[in-house]
């Protein structure tokens, strides 16, 4: 199934107000536009380094621009599409700053 990104704008965004991130995004980007998945774990054939985001999870993480920068993406597999929600978007420092303070993520767009 084809994968359709909502909140695009939201990556867009942050590459505005982190110019050296716009490179590894664009990466992913591509990846993701021409992503053919049929269940969860083909996601990770498309990138290996990505985590799901505990047991039974309909969220993930993937490691973007050489493990620089996180995105937290939540999926819906639908009938004919999956449908990605960016959650929230960061170095991966603030990744790991949440991570220790056990925290709900927010959506942050810079």
């Amino acid at each position: 199934m084809k994968v359709h990104l909502i909140r695009k704008e939201s990556i867009e965004i942050y590459c505005l107000h982190n110019a050296q991130s716009r490179k590894a995004f664009e990466i992913w980007l591509s990846l993701i536009k021409f992503a053919d998945w049929g269940i969860p774990s083909d996601i990770m054939s498309t990138f290996p380094t990505a985590d799901f985001l505990g047991n039974g999870t309909n969220r993930i993480v993937f490691d973007i621009g050489g493990n620089k920068y996180r995105v937290i993406i939540k999926y819906v597999f639908g009938y004919k599409q999956i449908h990605l929600f960016v959650c929230w978007i960061g170095t991966h420092a603030a990744y790991d700053k949440i991570c220790k303070m056990n925290t709900q993520y927010t959506i942050r767009t810079f």
